[in-house]
Formats: structure tokens, sequence, C-alpha cells
């Protein structure tokens, strides 16, 4: 038996349920020189905004334990730059290509969805409504689940391909967002977004982020991650992508099985750049030995207490 890992979201066939999380990879040329691309489900570029931004200064990242803090600040070439300079190399590759935008208005993130969502290579696109280290935008879109749906309803009208809403796991009750997105017409949602923290140099007594806080990401923030995707999956009637703290095959299923259909690969990238094809031959492995044919048999199969 070969095990079939391909899986249908929204309409867009993926070989594999495995993807890169936003802002972990760069725009794809950081890792195409290690594998081809095409061995991932799908590349998601970093943050792109309406105008360059240089983000916050250094040091903007720090290790912490299982995890680590970063306040980038949505570093991006912008939008007119991004279509330029990184949209020729994203077409050549043969992988689904999935953009997240941010935006400071709802506005923005309506232009940036009308501009980016007609591109031949752009198969999704990805709202993140849910940054903790921006001063404008950011969390406000992902906090309040009126903004939420609002941002999301207004982006879907001008939207011509599948559209993602990336929610912030900062919040009283995720289901609640989740249902906003819903209501407002996203196809999918991908969660969670990374959670705020903060490490502070006790020789200097600062902040060992310029930012003072940063995103909490990495494989500290699993147990979070899977029970909010484990809620949000029985909330909504959308399909899930599953975020935070993936770093082997065995973390893949336990997001497969709480009702995920595919996966995001973040800070482990950063660690193990190969980690997608070590998951995907893991993956292939465990199907085996269960004698699963399909991945998307495993999705939702938890067996609950």
């Amino acid at each position: 038996m070969k095990p079939d890992l391909k899986v249908t979201i929204a309409g867009v066939d993926f070989a594999n349920p495995i993807m890169t999380a936003s802002g972990c990879s760069g725009y794809g040329e950081e890792l195409s020189g290690l594998y081809p691309l095409s061995k991932l489900g799908a590349l998601l570029t970093k943050t792109i905004t309406p105008e360059p931004r240089e983000g916050h200064p250094p040091p903007r990242t720090a290790e912490t334990a299982s995890g680590m803090l970063n306040a980038i600040g949505l570093a991006n070439v912008g939008v007119d730059r991004f279509i330029e300079e990184k949209v020729p190399f994203l077409r050549k590759q043969k992988t689904k290509i999935i953009v997240n935008v941010g935006g400071r208005t709802v506005d923005e993130y309506v232009t940036l969805c009308d501009r980016l969502s007609g591109l031949d290579c752009v198969d999704m696109i990805e709202l993140n409504l849910g940054c903790p280290n921006v001063d404008e935008g950011g969390m406000q879109f992902g906090s309040d689940p009126a903004m939420t749906e609002r941002t999301v309803r207004e982006a879907k009208q001008v939207c011509r391909c599948p559209l993602i809403a990336k929610l912030t796991p900062n919040v009283t009750d995720i289901t609640a967002t989740a249902r906003a997105a819903e209501q407002g017409g996203a196809d999918v949602l991908s969660l969670i977004n990374s959670l705020v923290g903060m490490a502070v140099d006790v020789q200097t007594w600062r902040p060992v982020l310029t930012y003072n806080r940063g995103g909490l990401t990495g494989p500290a923030i699993k147990p979070v991650a899977l029970a909010q995707v484990d809620a949000v999956c029985n909330a909504v009637n959308l399909p899930v992508i599953g975020i935070g703290g993936i770093a082997d095959f065995r973390d893949v299923v336990e997001f497969l099985l709480v009702g995920a259909s595919a996966v995001q690969i973040g800070t482990t990238l950063f660690v193990e750049p190969d980690a997608p094809l070590k998951i995907v031959n893991g993956l292939k492995q465990y199907m085996k030995e269960k004698n699963i044919s399909q991945v998307s048999d495993l999705v939702g199969r938890v067996r609950k207490y």
C-alpha cells in the first residue's frame, strides 16, 4: 500500500498537508536552495503589506525554553516590489502558493486581496488578523469578532481565490472569532498565530527584544495550539489549518486527529530547514504501520473520553 498524502481544501488540491508558516521562510527562495519546493504541500510567503516595512530594530528575536520570541514587525518589501521582484520566482515553483497579507485598516486588506488574488501563481490568500508585535493593525482585527467579520467580509468581496483567516490565540474565546470569520465568508481558518510573550535580561535589566514584547512560537505553544484547533474544529464548518509548535510527524498526526486538514511548519524551520521532508517521510511510514491509505482518513478521528 502506498499512502496517499493528497488533500483538498476549499477546492485547492495539495500534494501533501505540510505547508510552511508565514514569516518562517521569507518568500521561498531561502528554502529553494536546499530542496525543491515541490516537496511542500504549499509555500506561504511572509506577510505582505501595502508599503515596505523595515520592522523593528534588533535584537528582535530571542530563544526561550522550547521556543522563541520574535518582534520582527512585519518587515517586508511591500506589495509593489513583491509583485515585481518575488512573483517571477514564485511562478516557477511547482507547489501551491499562499500569500499572507496584513494591513493597518480594513481598506488596506481589501486592496491587497484585490491586487494579489488575481495573480496566476497565487492559490490562496491568508489574512494576518493577529500579529502581536506591531503598533497599528495586528491583533485589533482578530481580537474583536465584529472587526474580524467585517475584515473578512470586505476582503472576500474582492478576493478571486479562496480566503484563509489566520486567527490569534490572544483572546478570551477563539471560537467567537472563528465563527465571526465564518460568518464573514472565510473559506478556511488557520490557527494559531503566536502568543504574546516577553523575556528580560537579568544582567542589563532590559527586555531582550527592543519592542519589549514579541510573539512566542515553537514547541512550547503546541498544547495551546492543539486545544484551540480542537475547539474551533468543533465550533465551525470550515476546514482548518493547524499551526503551533509542529516539529515532527507525530505533531502533525495530533493536529489531524483533532480536526485540522493540513498544518503549517514554522519555528522548526529555523532549526531544521528540511523538517518538512522528514515529516512527510515519517507520516508515510506511520500510515503504513496503521494501514491508513488516505491521510484525510485521520482528520477528526480523535477518540475522546
